[in-house]
C-alpha cells in the first residue's frame, strides 16, 4: 500500500514516553513531515497488533525497550494536496508504553531524539497531528512516568 495518495487510511501508532516530566520527541527523518518534531511511531505490518507495533517501532526508532501499552488517544491525520486529493490518510494508536531498558539512540526514521519539558514542546515545529494531540492530551500526559 501506498502511503503517498493512497486508496484507504493507513494505520499507524504513536508512542509516549515520558521520564522525569519530560516527553521523548523526534525529529522525522522522511515524509510525511520530515524536519518536524512528533513522538516515535510508525506503521502496523499485516499480522500485527498496534500494541506489538508500538514495542516494535519505538525499539527500532530509539533503541529502547518499552512495554505495557496503555491506549491514549486515536488520531486521524488527512494532507490534502493543492488540487483537493488526499496526498496522505493515516489513523494513528497512540499509547502511553513503559520503559524496560535501552540506550537511546536515533535510528531508522529518526533524525534526532530529544527529551523535551511539558512547557516547550509548542516551541518546537511539530506535526499537525501531534500539536493538535498534545493539546487535546496535555492535562492527562503530565500524570504519566514510563520511567522505571
Amino acid at each position: 500500500m501506498n502511503r503517498l495518495y493512497p486508496e484507504r487510511p493507513l494505520v499507524g501508532i504513536g508512542a509516549v514516553i515520558i521520564c522525569n516530566d519530560k516527553i521523548l520527541l523526534e525529529k522525522r527523518k522522511g515524509e510525511p513531515g520530515r524536519g518536524k518534531w512528533t513522538i516515535p511511531g510508525g506503521l502496523v505490518e499485516l499480522g500485527e497488533d498496534t500494541e506489538q507495533t508500538v514495542i516494535r517501532e519505538v525499539r527500532e526508532e530509539t533503541n529502547l525497550r518499552v512495554e505495557k501499552p496503555e491506549l491514549v488517544d486515536v488520531v486521524d491525520s488527512k494532507t490534502v494536496d493543492e488540487n483537493g486529493k488526499i496526498k496522505y490518510h493515516f489513523v494513528i494508536v497512540d499509547y502511553f508504553v513503559k520503559l524496560k531498558g535501552g540506550t537511546l539512540r536515533a535510528a531508522d526514521d529518526a533524525a534526532e531524539l530529544r527529551w523535551v519539558p511539558f512547557d516547550e514542546v509548542e516551541n518546537y515545529d511539530l506535526t499537525k497531528s501531534f500539536r493538535e494531540f498534545f493539546q487535546r492530551n496535555r492535562q492527562e500526559l503530565e500524570r504519566f512516568n514510563s520511567c522505571p
